[in-house]
Parts: C-alpha cells; sequence; structure tokens
C-alpha cells in the first residue's frame, strides 16, 4: 500500500518590513502553519528582558514594586538573545543568571537637583537591573510581538459579461458602493478590476449593490470556507455530546470526556 505524503513546501514572501512591523503571504500551505507560526512568534521566540531589579535608593513618589513592575516591560533589542543561554540551564554561573553568558546588567542613578516632570527637587532613584533570555509563554515581558494575526485572502471574480453590460456611470456606481478600495477601473478601457482583495471586509455591500442593479452574479465571493468551517464544528458539537456509556469518548478526550460526564 503506498503511503500518502503530506509534505508540503511553504513559500513565504515579504509585502511589507518596518522597524516594528511586518506583513508577509504565505502561500502552499494550510491554517495549521499558519497558526503555528502565529503561535510560536507570540510564545516561543526568545528575547531579553529585566528580570531582576535591586533597588539601592529610592526617593521617589513611585515605589520599588512599580519600578521593577515597568522596567521589566521596556522592550530591549539584542542580536545576541538567540545565542545566550536560559539562566536555568547556565553552567557558568550554576543557573544563578548573573553571568556574561545568560544575562546582561544595567544601573541606574539619578538624581534631581532641580524641579521636573517625573521626580521632584532632591529625590534620588539608584538601581541595578538584570536582564535575561526567556519566551513569551513564560512571561509576556518576553514576547517579541505586541501581536500576531493571520487572515484567508479573498478570492474574488468578476463576472466580465455582466460587467459589460453596465454603463460607465453604472461601474463607478458599483466601484464606490466598497465600502473599502477593493475594485478599480482602468480608464482607457474601462474595464473594472480586483485592486486589493485583502480590502474586503465582507460586508456584502458589492453584491447587494450588483441585485440592486439587476445583476445577480456580478461579482462571486466564495464562501465555502465558513460553510466548511461550520459543518467541522458541528461535528465536533456532536462528538462533545458524551453519553454516560461511551468508552471512545474516554480514548478521544481522557480527562475531559469523564470531567463532562461528571467523573
Amino acid at each position: 500500500m503506498d503511503r500518502v505524503s503530506y509534505q508540503r513546501f511553504p513559500k513565504i514572501k515579504i509585502r511589507e518590513l518596518q522597524d516594528n512591523f511586518m506583513k508577509f503571504e504565505l502561500r502552499e500551505t494550510d491554517a495549521s502553519i499558519a497558526n503555528a507560526l502565529r503561535r510560536v512568534m507570540i510564545a516561543e521566540v526568545p528575547t531579553i528582558a529585566i528580570d531582576l531589579v535591586e533597588i539601592e535608593v529610592n526617593s521617589s513618589v513611585l515605589n520599588d514594586e512599580f519600578i521593577a513592575h515597568r522596567l521589566g516591560l521596556i522592550p530591549l533589542v539584542s542580536d545576541r538573545a538567540m545565542s545566550m543561554r536560559f539562566s536555568r540551564d547556565c553552567d557558568a554561573c550554576d543557573g544563578d543568571g548573573q553571568c556574561e553568558f545568560c544575562s546582561a546588567e544595567f544601573h541606574l542613578r539619578a538624581k534631581c537637583h532641580s524641579t521636573r516632570r517625573l521626580m521632584s527637587l532632591r529625590q534620588e532613584l539608584s538601581l541595578r537591573a538584570i536582564a535575561r533570555k526567556g519566551v513569551g509563554k513564560d512571561h509576556a515581558k518576553w514576547s517579541p510581538a505586541a501581536t500576531v494575526t493571520f487572515m484567508y485572502e479573498p478570492e474574488i471574480y468578476i463576472n466580465d459579461e455582466l460587467m459589460e453590460t453596465l454603463s460607465l456611470e453604472e461601474k463607478l456606481a458599483f466601484i464606490e458602493s466598497s465600502p473599502t478600495k477593493v475594485f478599480d477601473i482602468n480608464p482607457n478601457t474601462h474595464q473594472v478590476y480586483v485592486c486589493d482583495a485583502e480590502a474586503y471586509t465582507y460586508d456584502d455591500e458589492v453584491l447587494k449593490k450588483a441585485e440592486a442593479m439587476k445583476r445577480p452574479g456580478l461579482v462571486e465571493i466564495p464562501l465555502q470556507l465558513l460553510l466548511n468551517a461550520i459543518d467541522v464544528l458541528k461535528q465536533k458539537l456532536d462528538t462533545v455530546r458524551l453519553s454516560a456509556d461511551t468508552i471512545e469518548a474516554d480514548e478521544q478526550f481522557g480527562e475531559l470526556g469523564a470531567h463532562m460526564r461528571g467523573g
């Protein structure tokens, strides 16, 4: 019997890259890979963050715990984060987390000699901070991204034959019916085309406009994905409706099945 191969070869195309933002396309794969990437980027890519704060002098209006907490949330950028050791695994300092291989040390000494916004006259702050390597699933301060999301790119089809039955004014009205810039028109050929499929917000305004023009089917936006998702959800809900004598449920859900049956 031939073995079925589920191997995939995903392709990534960077569409936009900034210092604090990135947008890319992931093709020739499925949602499981996209979601796996999303979860890894949020929770498992290591970064460094301040994990230990020793307050030496603090005569400011902010208490020690507040200062330590806020310092831990400061995003630190380091090219060494991937190569650094986790403090719990560092044999150079026996897991103490205070050596050059697993930590970075910071010192802050500030004394106000004039009235300022954050500190009043003669207030002083002196502290020592240790930054360590960690991952977002241990604490949010180690998460390298504020948020990571993914979405399916809509597939929008225009019925060119029906579109050509519209006048130029009707074509422009159809384009303007979309709240976002999804469609555009060629100024020379007056042909309507999809300029940005990702801008479509599933608001159905263009579908309603096509029906109002008595041109149903002018555009086709497949909703099969939604229908398939509903079917899968129904199957999962049917499976969760467990009876008291369902042995297969225990094998599939383990403790969850027993808990739902009151076991």
